[in-house]
């Protein structure tokens, strides 16, 4: 309940406190400035409310928070600043949770490198960026070489924890830069922004020589772990699917090549056969990978 007092610049508002009800109940003197904060405020609620998109309602916190801070500031609000500052607290912590409920439903929580989603708004950013500036990106998909065996001769837990060593290895050994995902399954994707072919490959047979040298922390028995990898290099404006495509094909070739190796799709490339003495490792030609070679 609100009323005009004498002083025309102030609103009266009649809100209970703890134990009061009724006509016990204060009466707080609202200056325009609070009236009109908390109009906005309610204007902020009412988008949240009809919004589903979590971005978009971190924007609109991100809104309510900036007019929050400044409101601070306006003399009209210094009955209300204890309010205000509550306001800017539950907001800050609000924006917070959000922000952490996007960061787990991008993660894959076995390996905790990107999963599917997160994969998907990193190519979207690195490739808007890619075309921007005129700088190659390429992708890498990679294959855990004979996983079921694993999984079946070792067991799921040591399965489990090859998947953890390689995603690890991969975000170690990578630069930061480098975006690792997990594809699914035994399959893992990288974004490998600024890179041209010759730097992708080299990245990646990195990686896999770090990984014949280095044995899971779990200590659980398993094999020497290997993997395939086929690498493209996304043409401007190519969608994600595409790119994507030209990659599994390289390794589904570098697979049927004897696996362990890293194939460059549309190229006459040279693989790595790890283990080998590095620098000196034995080299090999093969035959050019078509990009319009299908995923069987």
């Amino acid at each position: 309940m609100a009323s005009r007092g004498k002083n025309s610049n102030l609103r009266v508002v009649t809100a209970p406190t703890a134990g009061q009800t009724g006509n016990n109940a204060r009466r707080v003197m609202l200056p325009p400035g609070a009236r009109d904060y908390y109009r906005r405020i309610e204007a902020y609620a009412q988008r949240i409310r009809n919004t589903h998109d979590i971005p978009a309602i971190i924007g609109i916190l991100d809104e309510a928070l900036r007019e929050t801070k400044g409101l601070a500031a306006n003399n009209d609000l210094k009955l209300a600043i204890s309010r205000v500052a509550q306001a800017e607290r539950e907001i800050a912590d609000l924006k917070a949770e959000l922000q952490e409920a996007i960061t787990q439903v991008q993660v894959d929580q076995l390996t905790q490198v990107l999963n599917r989603r997160g994969l998907d708004e990193s190519f979207a950013r690195e490739s808007a960026r890619s075309d921007r500036h005129g700088a190659p990106l390429c992708v890498a998909m990679i294959d855990v070489d004979d996983f079921k065996r694993i999984n079946d001769e070792y067991g799921h837990q040591a399965g489990d924890a090859a998947l953890v060593h390689i995603a690890s290895t991969l975000r170690r050994t990578l630069r930061p830069v480098d975006v690792v995902a997990r594809y699914g399954g035994e399959e893992f994707a990288v974004l490998l922004p600024d890179s041209d072919e010759q730097a992708a490959m080299a990245a990646i047979s990195r990686v896999q020589r770090v990984l014949r040298t280095t044995l899971p922390r779990s200590g659980l028995p398993m094999p020497a772990l290997t993997f395939s990898a086929g690498i493209a290099r996304r043409e401007r404006g190519e969608y994600q699917a595409e790119t994507i495509s030209h990659a599994d094909a390289a390794l589904l070739d570098a697979k049927q090549a004897g696996k362990n190796r890293v194939f460059l799709a549309g190229h006459q490339i040279t693989v790595s056969t790890w283990p080998k003495a590095h620098p000196g490792y034995s080299v090999k030609k093969f035959s050019k990978v078509s990009k319009a070679t299908a995923v069987k």
